[in-house]
């Protein structure tokens, strides 16, 4: 990023200080957009993907100027479909787990929202994102979130 940042920014912590947030564009590493798309392509994925889903998801990765890492995600997942939300866990485990909770809660909560573009939210995604917001330590929080 340039040293003067127009003022329509706001930085917001995540990974490192290069989370740039302008209205729904967000500038992110190559390593941080891997993360969040896989999270939110796993999510996706574990019940099976939809059409609607799909969009979702390419419209993110559009944002996000990320075709490659959804292309990633989407690969590490079609490696073994059957294990793929285990092994995403151990990956995002170690990219995400140990980050703060703002960090943590910031991904589920987009991920949550992602999930109601589409007008709801099935109980088996609900399940994963609250498998992965107990791995996080974040359970009690993301609830709050969703909730209120």
């Amino acid at each position: 990023m340039p040293a003067q940042v127009s003022l329509s920014f706001i930085p917001l912590p995540l990974f490192k200080p290069k989370f740039w947030l302008r209205k729904s564009i967000v500038y992110m590493t190559s390593e941080e957009k891997k993360a969040f798309l896989l999270l939110k392509s796993m999510i996706f994925h574990y019940h099976g993907m939809d059409e609607d889903e799909q969009k979702i998801l390419e419209k993110a990765a559009k944002e996000l100027d990320a075709i490659n890492e959804l292309r990633w995600a989407n690969t590490f997942i079609a490696k073994d479909f059957y294990t793929a939300f285990e092994r995403g866990r151990d990956y995002l485990n170690n990219m995400i787990g140990k980050e703060k909770k703002e960090i943590k809660l910031s991904y589920l909560n987009r991920v949550w929202k992602a999930n109601h573009q589409k007008g709801y939210i099935t109980e088996m995604e609900a399940t994963a994102m609250l498998r992965l917001a107990k791995d996080w330590e974040v359970e009690a929080e993301l609830m709050a979130l969703v909730r209120g």
